[in-house]
């Protein structure tokens, strides 16, 4: 969507830190032994107190109300009773959702306790690569500005990105135009950055594969033998800079 007037402003950073509230507050609670179903179950509680909606579960039927995917699992991992988190372990926790008929997206990879360095370090890179993929989302600019800036990072640190999964507007819907926020250099898709335009950007950093699959469950993307790590928020852009909604 194209934030065009206070209303709109003003119900994206509601819903905006909703959102951004329960990640933080999933990640807090993360520790070895508890369960991604346990943490599904907190931001179900939250999700409720704050009078909203979980995106995965009303727009998709989503079998959770976050998407809690652990190391060879990159994203909407589903959350599970079995599922029992371990020291080690690099967890994506990704929350999106609603609020008076506004969505917001959020994620955050991070390793639960002490883990091989490597896995840290794709964290970093992924926090490195959004802010220097954001500094290029201006009005006037061009998309793939976003995406280039993105692998950069990842080759300056020795990764790649993954590149079948992207960032994709969003506002009034999770999913909308612009469909794409590509994590590497796209010169074909050179859509221009506008006034007020609302984007999920998450690049995501691979140890080398740059494809995900699906599994048999039908939701879970999967790595043969990376590891990768996201960094996503929802951000308004203006010509005064990019307002970050799920800070």
């Amino acid at each position: 969507m194209v934030a065009k007037d206070k209303a709109d402003f003003v119900g994206l950073k509601v819903i905006g830190e909703i959102c951004g509230t329960i990640r933080d507050e999933l990640v807090h609670r993360t520790e070895p032994g508890i369960t991604t179903k346990e943490l599904d179950e907190i931001a179900r509680e939250m999700f409720e107190k704050a009078g909203a909606q979980s995106a995965p579960k009303g727009e998709y039927n989503f079998p959770g109300y976050t998407c809690i995917s652990i190391n060879e699992e990159v994203a909407h991992g589903i959350p599970k009773r079995k599922r029992i988190i371990q020291e080690g372990d690099i967890v994506n926790i990704d929350v999106s959702g609603s609020k008076n008929g506004y969505f917001a997206d959020t994620g955050v990879s991070f390793v639960v306790g002490e883990g091989e360095a490597i896995l840290q370090k794709i964290c970093d890179v992924a926090k490195e690569a959004f802010e220097a993929g954001i500094k290029k989302a201006q009005p006037g600019s061009k998309k793939s500005a976003i995406g280039k800036a993105s692998h950069d990072v990842a080759k300056h640190h020795g990764f790649t990105v993954i590149k079948n999964l992207t960032g994709h507007g969003v506002g009034r819907s999770i999913h909308e135009e612009p469909k794409h926020i590509f994590n590497y250099d796209t010169p074909w898709d050179d859509e221009m950055l506008v006034e007020g335009m609302v984007i999920a950007f998450e690049p995501m950093i691979s140890t080398f594969e740059e494809e995900v699959f699906q599994s048999v469950d039908g939701w879970t993307l999967l790595t043969n033998e990376s590891f990768v790590a996201q960094y996503e928020h929802t951000v308004i852009l203006t010509e005064e800079g990019p307002i970050i909604t799920t800070l």
